[in-house]
């Protein structure tokens, strides 16, 4: 079985992983929804995997490559392990279990969108970095911000692809590719750190290199609409290193949920999704260090205290949400109800570790009256008290500035934006669908079938064919929810999404994901037993 490096980029890939990317997840997205539909499910087996995947196992017969269409189309070279000549020639498609073939794809997946994403990476080397006109516009230091590290990445790159492409040429039938993943992760890949680090300092350049330079504006606009970019953006190349290494730990989840349990291909699936999962968490960390220094350095410089003065610069301490919200005043009786004094204006800063409370000054300022400890907050909501009390709730402050108990009736300006706050304010309280101490419970769950960037702290990014557990949602069109895949929590809009309404389907996706987090669940029971001792 003999497939060069330069064979799977010219055979297999006529996508650029910007391309493939956007396919596969729109794929994935369609496959759910015909499991959701269905009542039976044993007619389709309800785990992430593309259409292409439940076609190639409906049968265990051998089969011709025209009955598979699902993937591919007249203007797509988009193939499957089960599409190389030599595997149907080989016979083993009629050999093969069908759980076996599923295992198959995944594992071919992933090697081919490497495939891919090299082939890009590649482009945004070959084209745009090394462009004379674009290396004569750019000072040194501004190359250096917006290409960073991406020739150490595109070099690690192409040694995993070579790696995965040995093991493609031992036989047919493809053992593993966990282990050299596991390998690369571990070893190699701390250059996607540094790359993803630079993001901050990235987006900006670029912004104002756009603005303050026309020539880089024409030469980028002009080198975007070459048809070997195929209507993509320079942005998009700068992004994928990100993206990638995020969607490589999705690939290993794919290939966690189909080897057999207690396995060996098992047992190294769940090690390189560890490793994998540390460097996607150092990238996130690295993104969100640099933006979180410049937001509390700027807080800090907004901050009057009327108060004993809180320092409020600390290497580990990070804004959750800001606002405005109104403060009632005065005793609850119906004559005060119908004035507008009844509430004034405050301002909240919260963050990780502590709640300041303020009033806005003149000047952009904030006078700081009262403060607490965020693990001294209690919130309770008040319900049926007419229109005048809608969207009410009560913050406590078990131990303030003063050393005191103090109690505020804070009223927002709607539904999701009381729920939003109270959640951040205490956010061990349980919720309209789950108890934070219990994730037994069949809650709602949801699919992302339109990507979302966050405009808040609190708000949670979704990328297309995410699946979350819905822990809340408000008459006004938000959701709080967990995403299975991470177990990052956060709001988004409802219209980002389609609930999956079939409880075996959720059930399944649960069951998955226990699966792959089970290695992390049993790490923290031996840290927590530990610690007991």
């Amino acid at each position: 079985f003999s497939c060069s490096l330069s064979d799977l980029l010219c055979s297999f890939l006529g996508l650029l992983y910007q391309e493939y990317r956007d396919k596969s997840t729109r794929e994935e997205i369609e496959t759910r929804r015909l499991q959701d539909s269905q009542t039976d499910p044993e007619e389709t087996s309800p785990s992430e995997e593309t259409p292409s995947e439940a076609e190639s196992t409906s049968t265990t017969e051998n089969k011709a490559p025209g009955q598979i269409n699902l993937l591919r189309n007249s203007n797509s070279r988009f193939n499957l392990w089960q599409d190389l000549p030599e595997v149907q020639n080989s016979g083993v498609l009629s050999i093969l279990q069908p759980d076996e073939i599923k295992l198959q794809e995944a594992m071919f997946e992933l090697v081919t969108s490497e495939a891919s994403y090299y082939k890009s990476l590649n482009l945004l080397v070959s084209h745009f970095m090394e462009n004379e006109r674009l290396k004569k516009i750019l000072h040194q230091s501004e190359a250096h911000i917006l290409f960073s590290n991406v020739l150490d990445v595109m070099a690690v790159s192409e040694r995993f692809l070579l790696d995965l492409e040995q093991r493609v040429e031992e036989n047919i039938v493809i053992s593993d590719v966990c282990d050299i993943v596991y390998q690369h992760t571990v070893n190699h890949f701390s250059v996607y750190i540094t790359y993803v680090s630079n993001q901050t300092y990235q987006e900006r350049t670029y912004k104002q290199l756009l603005q303050d330079k026309p020539a880089f504006r024409e030469v980028i606009s002009q080198l975007e609409l070459d048809p070997k970019c195929k209507g993509l953006s320079f942005s998009s190349f700068l992004i994928l290193p990100f993206q990638r290494i995020t969607r490589l730990k999705l690939l290993v989840q794919n290939i966690l949920k189909k080897v057999e349990e207690k396995s060996d291909r098992e047992s190294t699936a769940l090690d390189a999704h560890k490793e994998l999962e540390t460097v996607v968490k150092a990238c996130n960390e690295g993104v969100r260090k640099m933006s979180r220094t410049e937001q509390m350095i700027s807080i800090q410089k907004k901050l009057e205290f009327k108060i004993k003065s809180v320092p409020i610069i600390s290497h580990s301490r990070w804004l959750l949400k800001q606002g405005e919200l109104q403060q009632m005043n005065g005793p609850k009786t119906s004559r005060t109800l119908r004035t507008k004094k009844l509430f004034r204006e405050i301002y909240l800063f919260l963050f990780n570790d502590l709640l300041v409370i303020c009033r806005q000054i003149p000047g952009d300022k904030y006078q700081v009256f009262d403060s607490a400890p965020r693990g001294l907050l209690r919130v309770e909501e008040l319900e049926d008290q007419g229109q005048s009390l809608a969207n009410v709730f009560i913050l406590r402050l078990l131990e303030n500035a003063d050393d005191r108990e103090a109690s505020y009736m804070l009223k927002a300006s709607s539904q999701s934006e009381m729920k939003r706050w109270m959640i951040s304010l205490a956010p061990n309280r349980r919720t309209k669908f789950v108890s934070f101490t219990s994730r037994l419970v069949d809650c709602p769950q949801i699919q992302c079938v339109h990507p979302y960037v966050a405009q808040q702290p609190d708000e949670l990014s979704l990328e297309l064919a995410d699946v979350l557990n819905i822990l809340d949602k408000t008459d006004d069109g938000w959701i709080f929810g967990e995403r299975l895949h991470d177990q990052e929590r956060g709001w988004f809009p409802s219209s980002m999404g389609e609930e999956i309404l079939n409880p075996k389907i959720r059930a399944q996706n649960l069951k998955e994901c226990f699966r792959v987090h089970k290695s992390d669940d049993s790490q923290r029971r031996k840290l927590g037993s530990r610690n007991r001792q």
